[in-house]
Formats: structure tokens, C-alpha cells, sequence
């Protein structure tokens, strides 16, 4: 066996072109006799942590490198001709070799960046210490002159390096992958050695572990480049030998080199290995003004915070949780952490910044709370220390903190001020390639047809961390296409092969690391649209024990804060801060269902939880927060139903009492998980801590020893255990067993407590203050049509009327107008923020504008022109100067050129014949004398300048006709929108839109607010449309067999009615299939003409309406009669589905009797006499949207 070691080898993290999967090359290298190896990713650093954890694991020697690109002139010039950048190979022999690798790669896409990420000569040459180089492939500089047969540059290039590494360090590779260009590129490689005594080296260019993978591989090239397999001279490698071959089969191909064989181990050998061991937490120290230690000045500020939070009078078990923490603190090193988030959070505090009042398990520390970084009293809502830092086990605390999306950045902004932009990073994250996704991309790759492939796709169930495999199993459709077509057998065996390789590098939404020295001391650094970032994701910083901080984007606080400033233009003292919070009429508000625009409690399923509870405090906001998730979920019912019959909740033993009271005996929060091994079994809070861990991990053989301790106790570790504490062994087992249970899914209370006051605020303001509420909630949704929609509607509910746009009356964003809310300007297309400031202030100092010629020649003293007076007008911001839309379009280019020439002849005066100065009059133009545009011409240009439709909408006369069609809101197909809502950092493929619509044939009725068709590869048209209706708008995907048939239907302002099927995709906005089309006119549909194939079905044509009209929201055209029973037909019978049941039975109580259906075994059974359920129409909504319209059925 010869001796042999890679050392040019291609990960997956050369994105989309190296295949060598880190999870599976360790063993094979090992299996070839192989004892260290390589990783040489293309341009970056992204994967070498992974790939060293994964050596060290698997006993192989890991060396660190990349096969960095060299500009071919400086790496600042970036012009055509600097694109065809050149290969390098560097590795790490040493930790100095390491930081000088991180810091050419880092400056390679801060500087060099054009195309690919480049470094330049120079560079290398301050920057070569400590790194070994090897002249790369066919692109490096050496290989490329002697393809050319440029021997003299060869040479010239290999002498350079030579020089820059020094003479030992720098290593002329040796390939053959059967290349014709290579025998000649090896023959000069050898007389370069002969003539300069530069050492050779065999290499590979590994880019895939196995001969039999270069296909797979070569698929991951067509996503690459968007090519099919089948597309001629397009990116691929010529040959299959770019593998982890054996030092056998390389020796097959240079059995003369010995040498170039030993070189390869001789550098795996000088090449360390130790640069991850860092020992500690890397952490930056705080500087006071007052030159005080971080410890004494910590301590000072949390003593003062604490004087200004509870006064003087404070119990002294407060103090003692003060002294405990600070004390747990500043012995684990960790008081410069707290300052330097103390002072972040005081930094945007002191610029208006809104800042939440806690996230995540941070908001438990009352050292937080006492300094500002917190806003919620943990000792009020029984939250613990240790959740967040355990002195048993020692990691880095991690406080997340919610910011005003708009201003976060200015956070971040004074970091890089604070300590140095050199020593601030944002970090990367990295775009998998997930189930759905990677069929998708497999199908384009092997040129399957869009439909087919999305039809593939979509027969994985939509489940959190799927699989392929998984998905083969659980679902029997797509394991009998896999099985039964060769086409789909061969495309799921890729997408397997590929599934969960990096795609793409973006921004983490909230990660920021902060270091003592510059970033790039410790790790490598990238640019993601001109963001600086880590090359490492969150894991891997974490692990390595740099300071990593989440700066989070919160919607809601901007609201707030925007509902506060409009508040205190009539309530100067108010602060949000400061409102009661037991407010009776917020709670009825919540108890109503009048939830929407409500933080965390608007969608249909938040809401009922809402109503059934009859929340009266923020502490049971907390609770239903918590319940509505998966697990949980089931426990609604009886948390209900222990609310409201306090003499049904009962405990396993008389000391759960205590923990569990708050939650009606359902335990549900992971602080009661470990008050239960304090309590009961004498655990300290740490260790407590430490079990619940390792209960949420399932950590079976930990949890085995625990339940010995958590029953028996252990002395040596100090736990008396629950029979020691008079707890007997059946009930201690029990409980044990009842823990491990719901402990996998308890929710973190001191989030959940954070976020629920953060509901209750915006509940309070919605209550108390509508106008100011709904005017800043409406402020924060601008461009998301649907939503504007959506609290327009709301505001009407309450109301309030939504008043257009006013140059008189507007301000920027959305106003208080008396008991209305006036429409900001700011809302208006190409109108700048500075103009309407200075039409706001022009208002303000000289009056409101007494006419449409008025406003024009003042305004023209500003920056005012015709295009912004055009979308003025179009918004109907001038409606009220009593002039036409019509009129004031034909009218204001004239009058600003009268402005004009006014100011003109104001500024040089005119001179008469008789010397005098004479000013000479300008009239306005005469009023022209036109009938007013049309409704929907109208309401066209408001959609054309807002983006949506104010006054009315085009779809409003055909509702008749949409609702006998049966048509779905599109709202409730784009499902809840929480893209912005917060920025949680969340990983991996999203799923937009409801769920419970994919893949469903549903009719949708609206207007056609775009269209475009485009040519498809195979020279056929389809098109694109957008179908609006009064709750949103939907893309529609027309396939050119339908657009032949119903194109003549498909045209911009048509009211339509579309039957289609509802495809959902990862983060992209859900779409419409489009299957039949027809149009509709005023209440009733239209019948196609001739040549149009079909109508949407007989059942909806005009000749036959369907009997009873179907409604858009069906549940609430049901009739009720005394005498019906509710009948579920129910396909899913599991428990967790019949709990969820029960939870929607028990919110809504009343007297009909609900009966269950199962088809699959044709049972009937009655629900409890004690569930009996109301006529609720949002309980018939939930059922619809649970089971289907077609399986609730009252007779």
C-alpha cells in the first residue's frame, strides 16, 4: 500500500461543485489506509470546522487549507479582464499559518472581490508565514503557461512563489485525470524540479469521494449553472477521476514520482492541527468611564437598578437572588458580558431606539432586569437564574434582545463604533438543500417537466426536519412512484444523494460576534451583500467560545413606540411602561376574540384559545402563548376546563401544588420541570438544569441514572431523592415518568412571560387607544397589500374610518384625524419622505393650501415637480381642493410652469420704459372644464400609486358572482404573514402560505392586476397573473395547454374566476396552478365562448347555480336548528388529532352534541356530555379549516 495523503480535496462547502460529503469521507479515507487529510474549498473557509471536528472524530488527521483565487493583476483592479482569476493551494502548517489563511480569505472578498473572492501577490506576500503553497490545478499560474507551452512563464510564476513561501514551502502539484492538456502540464512540472529544485507533489482534485458519484456530482454542476444534464458545451468536468483515489491507484499513474508520494505525507506531518483548541471563552473586556474593574462597576449599577425598581422597602429574598446572581456571575467571568449588552441595550434606549422587554431565558436574571437590559421582573413570574446560567455547567450566556427592525442596524452600526469595525462581525448561515427543494432542483437538472416535478415534490410530507427517506416511508404515494418509474427512481436516488448540501450563503437574521482582536484573528471572514460576516455559522462560533450576541428585529415595538408618539400629542406623560396592567376592558377585548393586530394572538387558532380561557391576567397571556404549539396543544382542554372548575384539577402529590397551581395543574412550562426535581427530589437549580436539558435532548442512558437519583437519590452528589422527602416510590415513579413526557415539549416561561407582556401592550393600546393603534399598525404593514386590507377592515369593525391621503391633513406615516385615522403620504410612489416633510412644514408655517394653484406654487419652492404632483393627484392626496382628478392632471404642468415664471419675475424684476421696476402678473391657467375618470379607472390609478385599492375595489361589484362560485379568500390561502413579525434567526426551508390548502383544487374569484406571458424553452407560451381580490393577491401560473384554451379570458382588469391547485414552495410566496378560467361579470359568471373548452363545471355554470350559494366564509351562512347534531367525518385517528378536538370543543361550550365519524372503520362515537359546543362561527371555522367544508355536517 503506498503511502499517500490528499491534499487538494473539494468539499461541499465548494458550494454546488465539491461533493465530497464531510458526514462520509472520513471513513473512506480511513478505509484506503489513509491517516490525514485535506480540505481545499474553492475561495472559502465555510466548512473547515465541520471538517475538523469530523477528522478528530474519526481519528484522521485534519489539515486546514483552501484553493484560494489570485487576481491576475492587483486585487483592487476589477475590470473584464480581472475576472479570469488564477488557483492557488494553501495549508495551515502552523496557528500562524491559520490566522495568516483567515486573513487572506477574509481580505479576498472584503477588498478582492470581483466575481469570486481574490487575493493578489501582494497580499500573499505580507500574509505567507506559516503557510505551505502548491501550485494547484490547470487554473493555477504554473499549469496555465505550461498549457500554453510557455515554459518561461512557468518558470518566472514557480520562482515567484518560491520566493514568497521560501524555498521548502511551495510544492509543484502532479494530476492526471486523464486530460490530454495535463501530460504536457507534468512533463514541464518535472523539468521545472530539475531546473529550480522546487519539490513536486501528487495531487487529485478531489470533488467527489467515489468514481461512481462523478454523475451525482455533475447534476450538482446543473443547479449550479441552471443547465440540464442534457444541455451541449455547457460547465462539466471531462472526466470521472476527480475522486479520493488510493495511493495505489495514483501510484498506477506516476509510478516513477516516489518523492512527489512522500511529500504528500512529509507535509501532513509538518502541518498542525491544533488551532480549534481554544481554551476558555474568548471574551472582550469592558472599559468603564469611571476606570473601575467590570466586577465592582457591575455590581454598583445592579445595586442602583435595584434601589430604582422595588425602592428601599425590597424583601430580602429579592436581595439575596441579587447577591446569588451577581456573585454566580462575576465567579463564571462573565460581568464584562453583561456590560457590554448593558450597554448596547442603554445605547439604543438613550436614541429612542424601541427595545424589547426580554427574549428567551435571559429575561430570568434579575441582574438584567435591574440594569436595563431586561423589562420584566423575573420574581414576579417565577422565573429562574439557572435557565439561563448554570453554575454547574459552564457555557456562555446568550441574551437575545428584539430591536425596531427599522433601527437595528444603528445598533449594530455603534458596536462597530464602540469597539472597532475590525472586531465586529455579523454571522453567516448557509441555504440547505431540503427535501422538497432538492427534487425541484434534480427535476430542473434532468429536464422533467415543471408540473411533474412539483407533483414529485409535493408527495413529501410538509413535516419540521423531513427527509426523502423519511419521506419513502411515510409516504405510500411517493414509494409507489419511486418504485414503479424509472425516471422518478433515478431522480429520488439523486435528490438523496445531495439532500442537505449547503445551496448559498445569506445573513444570519440576528447573529453579531464581537472579539478582542480582529475578527479574522479567530476566524475566516465573507461578504454577503456588503455585510461583513463569519464564514463559521452560530454553531460553530458558539462551540470555538467566541461572544456571539442575537439583535433581533421586532415589528410590534415600532408599532408601539409609533402608537406612543401619536398618544403623546394628546397625553404628554404617557408611557407605555407605565399602564396598568390588569386592565378589565383589555381583557374582555382578548375574552371577545377581538384579537387581530394583537402581538402573538391574531390568527384564527390563537384567538380561540384566547376566547375559550377568558384570559384576566398577563400571567395566563403567558400560558396561551405557550399552549398553542404541538404537545401543549392537548393540554388546552383541561387547562380550560381547570380554570373554570378549579375543583377539577388535581395532582399526582400535595408538593406539586405549588408548582403547578398557575397552570391549573398542567404542567407546562420548562421552569416547572425543574422546580419539580428541586422540590420533590432535592436537586439544586443547576443540576435541576441540567436534567431538563438533557429531558428536551432525550438523552436516554442520562435519563436512566437520573430517574435512579431522581427516586433513590445520590449522596455523593448531594440529592436526597423523593422517598427521602416522603414522596413514596409508585408516586415519585409516576411523576418521573409524567415528566419525561411533556418535558421534550415545555416552553421556556421566561420567553413566553417576555412576549406575552409585549401582547398585553399592544391588547392595552388597541383598547384603550384605537386610532393611535391601528394608524401605527397600519404604518408598519405599507406594501403588504393584504394586510392593509385586512386592519382597514378591522378599523371599520371598531369604527373608525380610514381616510384617503390629504396633502392638508396627512402626515408621513399614518395619523390620528379626530375619531378617524388619515392615510400617510409616505404611502404614495415616488413621493420622497423629504418632500412631505417640507409640504407638512410649508403647512404648518403659512397655512393650509387654499387651492390646487395654491399648493402647486408654493410646493414649486421646494423640490416639487410634475411626476410628483402626477402621483399626488393619482392618489387622490388632492381630492380636496373640489377640482377632478381629470382636471388636476391636465392641469398642474401648467401651473408649477406659472410658478416658475412667478418666482422668476420676482427674483430679476422687469424695468419699464420709463426705468421703473414693474413686476408683471402671472395668471393661473383657466380651469379646463372635464368629466371625472371613471370608478375603476379610479380605483386603477390608487392601485397604481399605493399599491392598493382605497376608495373601492374592481372586484367589489362581482361579489355575488365569486360567492355563488364557491371562491376561496386569497388571504386564506397566503396564511398568516410572520415574515417580519420577528426575526427569530430561525434555519432552514419555510414553507409559505396555509398548509392546509397545498396541493387542494380550489376556485378563487378576482380582478387581473398584471399580466405577462413568457416563452417557454420549448418555444411555447405561458403566461403569469396576478388575480386580486378584497383580501389579497395571488400569482397565477398559466401552462400553455390552458393559456390555448383560455387565454381570451386572461387580460389585465378582467374580473375572473380561476380553478387551480394551490402550490406551496420553500420561502416563496404561495401560487395558483392555473386549470380553467372564466370570467364574471357584475353578480354573475359568464358563460365562455365557443371556443373556450369548458366552464369551471356544470355545477357553477350560469344555467345551473349551485343550490344552496356558497359563501366565501361558508361557517357563517350555516343555520342552526335545535333539533341537529354536529357530524365530523374524521380520517385521522390518532390521539393527539382527538385531543385537538376536544381542546376546540371545550373553548366553545354549549348544547349540541357533536358526533365523530371514522370512514376507515365506520365507528360513530358521541364526545362527552361535558363537551358539548356552541354555534360559534369561529368554532365551524376551525373545523373547516381542521377537516374540510365537506366532513362538518349539522342535521
Amino acid at each position: 500500500m503506498t503511502d499517500f495523503v490528499h491534499l487538494h480535496v473539494h468539499t461541499e462547502y465548494s458550494l454546488l461543485d465539491g461533493a465530497c460529503r464531510i458526514s462520509k469521507l472520513m471513513e473512506h479515507v480511513k478505509s484506503l489506509g489513509q491517516t490525514a487529510i485535506a480540505i481545499t474549498d474553492h475561495g472559502a473557509m465555510f466548512g473547515v470546522y465541520d471538517f475538523y471536528k469530523a477528522a478528530k472524530a474519526a481519528g484522521v488527521k485534519p489539515i486546514i487549507g483552501c484553493e484560494v483565487y489570485v487576481a491576475p493583476r492587483s486585487r483592487f483592479d476589477k475590470q473584464n479582464e480581472d475576472g479570469r482569476a488564477s488557483h492557488l493551494v494553501l495549508l495551515c502548517e502552523n496557528r500562524t499559518g491559520y490566522q495568516n489563511l483567515c486573513r487572506l480569505v477574509s481580505q479576498a472578498y472584503i477588498e478582492g472581490f470581483y466575481k469570486k473572492p481574490r487575493i493578489d501577490l501582494e497580499l500573499l506576500t505580507q500574509h505567507a508565514e506559516g503557510l505551505i503553497g502548491l501550485s494547484a490545478c490547470l487554473a493555477g499560474d504554473v499549469a496555465r503557461h505550461l498549457a500554453s507551452d510557455d515554459y518561461a512563464g512557468a518558470l518566472e510564476y514557480a520562482r515567484r512563489y518560491d520566493r514568497i513561501f521560501g524555498h521548502g514551502n511551495f510544492f509543484l502539484e502532479m494530476q492526471d485525470h486523464r486530460i490530454p492538456e495535463q501530460k504536457l502540464v507534468n512533463r514541464g512540472i518535472r523539468k521545472l524540479h530539475a531546473e529550480t529544485g522546487i519539490p513536486m507533489v501528487v495531487t487529485n482534485d478531489a470533488h467527489y469521494i467515489k468514481k461512481e458519484e462523478a454523475p451525482l456530482q455533475d447534476v450538482l454542476m446543473c443547479i449550479q449553472t441552471g443547465k440540464t444534464v442534457d444541455t451541449p458545451d455547457r460547465l462539466r468536468f471531462s472526466t470521472d477521476e476527480f475522486y479520493i483515489k488510493s495511493g495505489d491507484e495514483l501510484q498506477e499513474m506516476f509510478p516513477d514520482e516516489t518523492a512527489a508520494f512522500e511529500n504528500t505525507v512529509k507535509i501532513a506531518e509538518r502541518c498542525q492541527s491544533d488551532f480549534f483548541d481554544f481554551t476558555g471563552y474568548i471574551l472582550p473586556q469592558y472599559k468603564t468611564e469611571t476606570g473601575e474593574d467590570s466586577k465592582t462597576y457591575l455590581r454598583r449599577k445592579s445595586e442602583e437598578g435595584f434601589l430604582r425598581r422595588y425602592g428601599e422597602n425590597a424583601p430580602k429574598s429579592y436581595h439575596d437572588r441579587l447577591n446569588y446572581e451577581l456573585d454566580v456571575i462575576i465567579k463564571m467571568g462573565f460581568a464584562d458580558y453583561y456590560l457590554i449588552v448593558w450597554d448596547y441595550v442603554n445605547f439604543a434606549r438613550s436614541q429612542g431606539i424601541p427595545v424589547g422587554p426580554g427574549r428567551g431565558s435571559g429575561a430570568g436574571s434579575l441582574v438584567a432586569y435591574c440594569i436595563g437590559i431586561t423589562n420584566i421582573c423575573p420574581m414576579k413570574y417565577s422565573l429562574y437564574f439557572e435557565r439561563f446560567l448554570n453554575p454547574e455547567r459552564v457555557s456562555m450566556p446568550d441574551f437575545d434582545v428584539d430591536f425596531c427592525p427599522k433601527r437595528r442596524g444603528e445598533v449594530i452600526q455603534y458596536m462597530s463604533k464602540r469597539y472597532g469595525a475590525e472586531h465586529v462581525a455579523q454571522i453567516v448561515t448557509f441555504g440547505t438543500m431540503a427535501a422538497r427543494s432538492v427534487i425541484r432542483d434534480v427535476g430542473r437538472a434532468f429536464g422533467v417537466p415543471l408540473m411533474q416535478v412539483d407533483t414529485l415534490a409535493k408527495l413529501v410530507p410538509n413535516e419540521l426536519h423531513m427527509t426523502i427517506e423519511k419521506a419513502l416511508q411515510k409516504s405510500a404515494d411517493l414509494k409507489a412512484v419511486y418504485e414503479n418509474d424509472e425516471t422518478t427512481h433515478k431522480l429520488i436516488d439523486t435528490a438523496m444523494w445531495l439532500e442537505g448540501m449547503p445551496k448559498n450563503t445569506s445573513t444570519h437574521a440576528a447573529g453579531v460576534v464581537l472579539t478582542p482582536e480582529a475578527t479574522c484573528e479567530y476566524v475566516p471572514l465573507a461578504v454577503n451583500e456588503n455585510v461583513v460576516v463569519t464564514q463559521f455559522p452560530m454553531t460553530s462560533i458558539g462551540d470555538l467560545g467566541l461572544v456571539k450576541m442575537d439583535f433581533l428585529g421586532l415589528r410590534n415595538l415600532t408599532i408601539i413606540a409609533d402608537a406612543e408618539r401619536m398618544i403623546r400629542e394628546k397625553e404628554p406623560d404617557f408611557n407605555i411602561e407605565n399602564i396598568p396592567d390588569d386592565d378589565p376592558a383589555t381583557f374582555q377585548m382578548l375574552a371577545d376574540g377581538k384579537t387581530c393586530g394583537v402581538f402573538q394572538l391574531e390568527s384564527p387558532g390563537m384567538t380561540a384559545v384566547a376566547v375559550g380561557m377568558q384570559a384576566q391576567s398577563i400571567e395566563e397571556i403567558c400560558a396561551v402563548i405557550a399552549l398553542y404549539r404541538p404537545g401543549p396543544m392537548e393540554s388546552i382542554p383541561k387547562f380550560i376546563d381547570g380554570k373554570k372548575n378549579p375543583s377539577h384539577v388535581t395532582y399526582q402529590h400535595p408538593m406539586l401544588k405549588d408548582i403547578l397551581d398557575v397552570t391549573y395543574g398542567c404542567p407546562l412550562y420548562q421552569e416547572q420541570v425543574m422546580m419539580i426535581f428541586r422540590k420533590l427530589a432535592g436537586y439544586s437549580m443547576g443540576r435541576a438544569d441540567i436534567v431538563r436539558r438533557a429531558i428536551s435532548k432525550k438523552k436516554t442512558e442520562a435519563l436512566r441514572q437520573e430517574r435512579e437519583n431522581f427516586l433513590y437519590g445520590n449522596e455523593k452528589e448531594g440529592i436526597p431523592g423523593c422517598i427521602a422527602n416522603g414522596v413514596d416510590e409508585k408516586t415519585a415513579t409516576s411523576i418521573f415518568e409524567a415528566v419525561l413526557d411533556f418535558g421534550g415539549y415545555a416552553f421556556n416561561k421566561a420567553h413566553s412571560a417576555a412576549y406575552a407582556l409585549v401582547s398585553y401592550q399592544t391588547a392595552y393600546l388597541k383598547c384603550r387607544y384605537p386610532q393611535e393603534y391601528m394608524g401605527a399598525l397600519l404604518s408598519s404593514v405599507l406594501g403588504n397589500a393584504a394586510k392593509v386590507a385586512e386592519y382597514i377592515g378591522e378599523c371599520k369593525s371598531l369604527g373608525i374610518a380610514v381616510l384617503p391621503p390629504d396633502v392638508n391633513r396627512s402626515d408621513t406615516h399614518f395619523t390620528v384625524d379626530g375619531k378617524d385615522i388619515r392615510f400617510g403620504m409616505c404611502a404614495i410612489k415616488n413621493v420622497s419622505e423629504k418632500l412631505i416633510g417640507d409640504i407638512v412644514e410649508e403647512r404648518k408655517t403659512n397655512g393650509v393650501f387654499t387651492s390646487f394653484a395654491d399648493f402647486c406654487r408654493r410646493m414649486s419652492l421646494h423640490d416639487f415637480n410634475s411626476k410628483t404632483a402626477e402621483w399626488l393627484i393619482k392618489a387622490g392626496a388632492c381630492d380636496s381642493f373640489g377640482l377632478n382628478r381629470m382636471q388636476m392632471l391636465n392641469l398642474y404642468d401648467a401651473l408649477i410652469a406659472a410658478a416658475i415664471l412667478e418666482r422668476k419675475n420676482a427674483i430679476e424684476g422687469q424695468m419699464s420704459l420709463f426705468g421703473e421696476e414693474e413686476q408683471q402678473a402671472v395668471e393661473d391657467p383657466v380651469i379646463p372644464n372635464l368629466k371625472e375618470y371613471t370608478k375603476r379607472e379610479l380605483f386603477a390609478m390608487e392601485k397604481e400609486a399605493m399599491g392598493i385599492y382605497l376608495s373601492g375595489h374592481p372586484a367589489d361589484e362581482y361579489q355575488q358572482a365569486f360567492k355563488r362560485a364557491g371562491c376561496v379568500p386569497i388571504r386564506e390561502l397566503l396564511g398568516e404573514e410572520t415574515g417580519d413579525d420577528e426575526l427569530d434567526g430561525e434555519e432552514g426551508a419555510v414553507l409559505s402560505g396555509n398548509t392546509e390548502y397545498d396541493n387542494r383544487e380550489v376556485t378563487v374569484g378576482g380582478v387581473i392586476t398584471a399580466f405577462k406571458q413568457k416563452v417557454t424553452k420549448s418555444g411555447q407560451t405561458m403566461a403569469f397573473a396576478t388575480i386580486e381580490d378584497l383580501t389579497g393577491a395571488i400569482e397565477t401560473l398559466v401552462f400553455p395547454k390552458v393559456l390555448a384554451e383560455f387565454g381570451a379570458f386572461l387580460k389585465q382588469e378582467n374580473a375572473v374566476l380561476v380553478r387551480g391547485r394551490v402550490s406551496l414552495r420553500e420561502n416563496e410566496a404561495p401560487k395558483l396552478i392555473c386549470e380553467r378560467v372564466q370570467l364574471a361579470e357584475h353578480g354573475q359568471p359568464e358563460e365562455p365562448p365557443a371556443d373556450a373548452r369548458e366552464p369551471l363545471s356544470d355545477a357553477q355554470s350560469p344555467q345551473n347555480p349551485p343550490e344552496p350559494p356558497a359563501s366565501s366564509e361558508p361557517w357563517r351562512q350555516l343555520q342552526f336548528r335545535p333539533e341537529q347534531k354536529l357530524y365530523l367525518r374524521i380520517f385521522d385517528e390518532s390521539d393527539r388529532f382527538l385531543n385537538r378536538l376536544q381542546g376546540l370543543f371545550t373553548m366553545f361550550p354549549g348544547t349540541r352534541q357533536a358526533i365523530l365519524y371514522y370512514p376507515a372503520t365506520q365507528r360513530k362515537l358521541a364526545a362527552d356530555a361535558a363537551l358539548l359546543v356552541s354555534d360559534d362561527p369561529r368554532l365551524y371555522q376551525e373545523l373547516y379549516r381542521l377537516l374540510g367544508e365537506e366532513n362538518v355536517k349539522l342535521k
